[in-house]
């Protein structure tokens, strides 16, 4: 039973949470709160790393001394008020201008700013790690919801880091296959995150291309046909390279290909993250069980959900993928990474760190799983 303290720490964080999604919106302004650094100090090329310093060194101590969050919504009718409030589709549809806005003016910075080498490097690392951050997530929250609006709006924000294949293979190819060697996405245990993420971007667009053959196969149309989404997404990609680069020359489209590479990579290794080492049971007859909170990794740290729009709670998200992000639910028995995104990313950049970490608690997972079936 929960002490009367947590208690009240839960019913405080639930009244003000929902303001705790605009820090979603620190991450985007890195970017520009780095350049003011630099005009500020003079440090043109130490500033360039500052988002770098803050996502994954101040996040993950803040993120620690904050603490989990154990809020959840009270029953299905609470769910169903929290989708009916049009805030917080709202903030997630403004991802996409701000993104954009971002992209161009970053670029500009790039070629403009006194940046040497190393500033360069810091600068473009830092782009790709928030557009990979930023953007795909919002991108991964957007393309699950029914209607037009929001899915296209994912897809261009998707188009934003050159990733449109991913719109199709996640939604159509990872929720069906997640946590079996059918999904590229799922990492079994003992492959570390760097083969991983080669065989992740090799598989995932040729199954994304793979999926769209086949849906406009069913329909009696060639795959070269302008009801093919990843025509569109691909179109998409290239308009905003050549603007760049007709703006700012060949550095400005070389810069918007960089951080579309580094974003992709951020997000494979956040896929990494999510779904290591956990499998699906198979029956007798040869077929996995549903997909289910269990086959997600879990993170319930308060200060990185709220500015990642709870992509942390992914056990549920894979249980009813269309819930929105603000009425995701935390299940205490999925199973727990030990800290946040952040966290753990770092941890997955290490691979004898990460298997020392995290391998024990698959194992203990698994064998949780095989003394009660069932869970």
């Amino acid at each position: 039973m929960a002490s009367p303290d947590h208690a009240a720490r839960t019913a405080r964080v639930g009244r003000w949470k929902p303001l705790g999604y605009l820090l979603a919106y620190l991450v985007p302004a890195l970017m520009p709160i780095s350049a003011w650094l630099a005009t500020r100090t003079g440090q043109h090329d130490a500033a360039a790393w500052f988002p770098l310093l803050f996502l994954f060194v101040l996040l993950p101590l803040a993120d620690h001394a904050i603490g989990r969050d154990a809020s959840n919504p009270a029953d299905d009718g609470e769910v169903a008020a929290l989708e009916a409030r049009d805030g917080y589709r709202v903030l997630t549809l403004l991802a996409l201008p701000v993104q954009l806005l971002l992209l161009g003016w970053s670029a500009w910075a790039f070629v403009t700013l006194p940046l040497g080498p190393l500033g360069q490097a810091g600068w473009i690392l830092s782009q790709g790690i928030v557009s990979g951050t930023f953007a795909i997530t919002v991108a991964h929250e957007l393309i699950h919801k029914r209607g037009w609006l929001e899915p296209w709006a994912g897809g261009l924000l998707l188009a934003s880091v050159g990733y449109g294949t991913f719109k199709v293979e996640h939604v159509r190819g990872h929720h069906v296959h997640v946590a079996t060697p059918n999904d590229p996405s799922s990492a079994p245990q003992g492959m570390s995150v760097y083969p991983f993420i080669g065989r992740a971007l090799r598989r995932n667009a040729a199954n994304a291309w793979w999926l769209e053959a086949t849906r406009l196969r069913a329909l009696g149309l060639p795959v070269l046909h302008w009801r093919n989404e990843l025509l569109w997404w691909s179109a998409a990609t290239l308009a905003m390279a050549f603007a760049l680069g007709g703006w700012l020359g060949a550095a400005g489209a070389a810069y918007f290909a960089a951080q579309a590479l580094l974003a992709i990579c951020t997000l494979e290794t956040i896929n990494y993250i999510e779904h290591y080492g956990l499998r699906r049971r198979r029956s007798a007859e040869g077929r996995y069980e549903r997909p289910t909170h269990l086959h997600s990794w879990n993170s319930n740290h308060l200060l990185s959900n709220l500015m990642l729009f709870q992509l942390q709670r992914h056990s549920d998200h894979h249980e009813s993928a269309r819930r929105r992000y603000q009425a995701l639910v935390h299940h205490e028995d999925s199973p727990q990474l030990p800290g946040g995104y952040a966290l753990m990313f770092l941890l997955a950049l290490c691979p004898p760190l990460w298997f020392r970490v995290i391998d024990p608690r698959v194992r203990a997972f698994e064998a949780r799983l095989a003394a009660d079936p069932a869970l």
